[in-house]
């Protein structure tokens, strides 16, 4: 795994899904996808399950890695007193639905990344949202050349692959790679639904740093079989980091306007997903979140274990949506 990027800003520092089996999800995210197994751990309640949500919860943790990312695979091994077993994903789940989050996963080669997923999907292990590689129309500038592949790993959770054209995306989507390296390269970026674009990029530049960049509308046949919907138009906004992977905002539009996540939906549920943020100024994101939409969770502004990589107190965050966040307050982070 690529050593991380030192950062002046705020960035992410891992992706963490709940799954039903970590050691299942970890070996289909190394066999089928180039991740590397970096580390696990069992969490027996306290501070490490409180900040997942779940206080008194047993959890097995497994961290792999892509590139210069971290992938966390949570499996609830026991949500704790008086909550309620996990739930899958809502089977007939869409990408507009607000509940919806996705990993974009970069190749460089994405007809290899693609083949490798086929005896999966032929087995209905896996199962694809696109109906097939799409390549992005000329009339996108931001987009033209682009080729994607949206699919769900074995527990539903969305992924994208993405081959970026010379001249876009990050440039170490574009450095040399060794003849035998792996054609996956990293994160690009987490993509969630979102119900009101200015509002979410409110939240995610102002509150918490993120660099907002242009947004873009998606739309057309290619866009349509991408996401396995029918007359899509999609406003897009990437918020990136000072370096790493960033956040990408989707407001799907009419006809395509999805439904709201569950009121109840909980850290041992399959829709659940968490965004680590390393960020500085927690005390004025606290204060100020409800302002942005945002909503601060329990348990609030927490303590982190001394020597803990520099971190000195986490906050729980969920964004005007429902999508949650961890931010952990790192020396070295300079304030949004």
């Amino acid at each position: 795994m690529t050593p991380p990027l030192v950062s002046s800003g705020p960035h992410i520092e891992a992706v963490a899904i709940t799954c039903a089996s970590a050691e299942r999800s970890a070996a289909f995210f190394c066999a089928s996808l180039g991740f590397i197994r970096l580390a696990e751990e069992r969490v027996e309640g306290g501070p490490q399950a409180a900040l997942f949500g779940l206080p008194q919860g047993r959890l097995q943790r497994v961290q792999l890695g892509l590139g210069e990312e971290r992938l966390d695979l949570i499996e609830v091994l026991d949500p704790g007193p008086g909550q309620r077993p996990g739930r899958p994903l809502p089977p007939d789940s869409r990408s507009c639905d607000l509940w919806f989050q996705h990993l974009c996963l970069v190749t460089a080669d994405l007809a290899a990344s693609h083949a490798r997923l086929q005896p999966l999907l032929a087995a209905g292990a896996i199962t694809a949202v696109s109906a097939a590689p799409q390549r992005l129309p000329e009339w996108n500038t931001a987009a033209a050349g682009i080729w994607a592949f949206k699919f769900r790993d074995p527990d539903g959770h969305n992924l994208e692959l993405l081959q970026f054209p010379d001249g876009k995306g990050d440039p170490r989507w574009h450095r040399p790679r060794p003849a035998a390296g792996d054609e996956l390269l990293g994160i690009d970026h987490s993509a969630i639904a979102i119900a009101d674009t200015a509002r979410s990029r409110s939240f995610y530049s102002n509150l918490l740093g993120l660099k907002a960049l242009p947004s873009g509308e998606n739309c057309g046949l290619e866009q349509d079989r991408l996401d396995g919907l029918s007359e899509v138009r999609v406003q897009i906004t990437p918020l990136r980091c000072a370096a790493g992977m960033g956040i990408e905002t989707l407001g799907y539009l009419p006809p395509n306007q999805g439904r709201p996540r569950l009121m109840d939906q909980a850290p041992q549920d399959l829709a659940h997903w968490q965004i680590r943020l390393a960020a500085s100024g927690l005390d004025r994101i606290a204060a100020s979140a409800a302002a942005f939409g945002g909503r601060v969770l329990p348990p609030g502004l927490m303590a982190l274990e001394a020597g803990a990589g520099g971190s000195r107190r986490a906050l729980r965050l969920a964004d005007p949506d429902g999508h949650e966040l961890l931010l952990v307050e790192a020396a070295g982070v300079s304030a949004p």
